[in-house]
């Protein structure tokens, strides 16, 4: 249950919010529970607030300090969190359905168990944050910081990543179907067993990624850069790889029906074992390249 002063004392905006802090010298401020629909928070200090279960549905909280908050099981549908700070704050089982998070620091804070369809995190700082097992169905990351990010066995199918940066990223058994990746980093990331069937990477870096038991089946990875990648028993059925850069690429056990490698750079990638049949590898570089039946191609 909220303290009535504290939520009487926000309610009244954030110059006066902060004055009242002020001359109590800073209270724990407990709002658990409390309402504040549609209120008007632009800038409120909310410092290691405990707000467990509070209900933010439509309000402004663009530029608040949420800084070490307690936003577990908080309600933020449609509320404006543009340019908020919410670095480490905890989100656990928060719902942030349409929320709008442009611009937002949220590094180091835990949103496992989210519920945030369709939520803008637009050019957010998720560096090192946990977002396992949340559901971000058609979220939108475009140009997010997201290195070393945990999002395994999340559900982020239609989201988009394009020109995000998820170096050293976790997509463990994430569900990524038709998602976008469009010129996104992707150095180092793991996305082991994960789901990214119809997925577009087009011009996206995947240097030294790891994409062992990957379904990437329809995927488009034109110009990508897969360079010293792990593809070890990715189902690769009819994805495009044209002038793809493949040097060094670990596709041993692979399903590569269909797939097509047109004007693809494989020079000492490892196929031995693949599925290579009605591959298309017109005009590709298969300088070094270790073959299905164990030969290398000169």
């Amino acid at each position: 249950m909220a303290n009535i002063e504290h939520l009487t004392k926000l309610k009244q905006g954030a110059s006066k919010w902060l004055d009242w802090l002020d001359r109590n010298h800073q209270p724990a401020i407990d709002l658990v529970g409390a309402n504040l629909q549609n209120a008007n928070l632009t800038k409120a200090y909310l410092v290691k607030a405990n707000l467990q279960q509070a209900d933010f549905t439509n309000a402004l909280l663009c530029q608040a300090n949420l800084t070490g908050a307690n936003l577990a099981q908080v309600e933020l549908i449609d509320a404006n969190l543009q340019q908020a700070n919410l670095t480490g704050a905890n989100l656990q089982s928060a719902y942030l359905i349409d929320a709008d998070l442009v611009a937002a620091n949220l590094i180091g804070s835990d949103l496992r168990f989210v519920q945030a369809r369709s939520a803008n995190f637009n050019s957010c700082n998720l560096i090192g944050t946990s977002i396992r097992q949340a559901y971000l169905r058609q979220a939108n990351f475009t140009e997010a910081k997201l290195n070393r990010a945990n999002l395994s066995e999340t559900a982020l199918a239609q989201a988009s990543f394009d020109r995000a940066d998820l170096s050293g990223a976790n997509f463990f058994e994430a569900e990524l179907q038709s998602a976008s990746f469009y010129q996104a980093n992707l150095y180092r990331v793991s996305a082991v067993s994960a789901h990214l069937s119809h997925s577009y990477f087009y011009y996206s870096n995947l240097l030294e990624a790891n994409l062992r038991r990957c379904d990437l089946r329809w995927s488009n990875l034109s110009y990508g850069n897969l360079q010293n990648a792990n593809l070890q028993q990715a189902q690769l059925r009819g994805t495009n790889f044209n002038k793809a850069n493949l040097t060094g690429a670990n596709l041993t056990g692979a399903n590569l029906r269909g797939a097509n490698f047109t004007k693809a750079n494989l020079c000492q990638a490892n196929l031995k074992d693949a599925i290579v049949e009605d591959v298309i590898f017109h005009k590709a570089n298969l300088t070094g390249t270790i073959m299905p039946d164990g030969t290398v191609h000169y």
